[in-house]
């Protein structure tokens, strides 16, 4: 009995391509590839940057004192828009531009609401 699909008994198309190219067409296909990731900027609601009380503003200096390069570290802080939380490693401390830089992310001291050091010890 003939094969129904083509196949013959080497894994090869009637026409002589392989059965990889035939299963290739039903891949998936992103044929709006940074639709999703616009949609979703664009629900984000703007957030106002608030002022830290004294107390806030008092924790934060000594958690920037405990800062150290090449440490990892947790910031949220206020990107214009709203308020965004981002872990990773410091790669510079710029004291005199106030400019935290954790992986390639520079992020201004003022603009800091939270910083927590994995010498803190209270990263997960």
């Amino acid at each position: 009995m003939p094969d129904p699909f083509g196949y013959g008994a080497g894994g090869r198309r009637a026409d002589g391509g392989p059965r990889a190219d035939r299963a290739r067409q039903f891949m998936p296909f992103a044929a709006l590839r940074g639709y999703y990731d616009l949609l979703r900027e664009r629900e984000r609601v703007p957030e106002p940057k608030r002022e830290l009380s004294e107390e806030e503003a008092l924790s934060l200096s000594r958690a920037f004192a405990r800062l150290k390069r090449r440490c990892m570290a947790r910031v949220v802080y206020h990107d214009g828009e709203g308020y965004v939380a981002l872990r990773g490693m410091v790669a510079d401390i710029d004291e005199a531009g106030r400019v935290l830089t954790l992986v390639r992310t520079r992020i201004p001291f003022d603009d800091i609401l939270e910083l927590e050091s994995e010498e803190e010890g209270r990263l997960p």
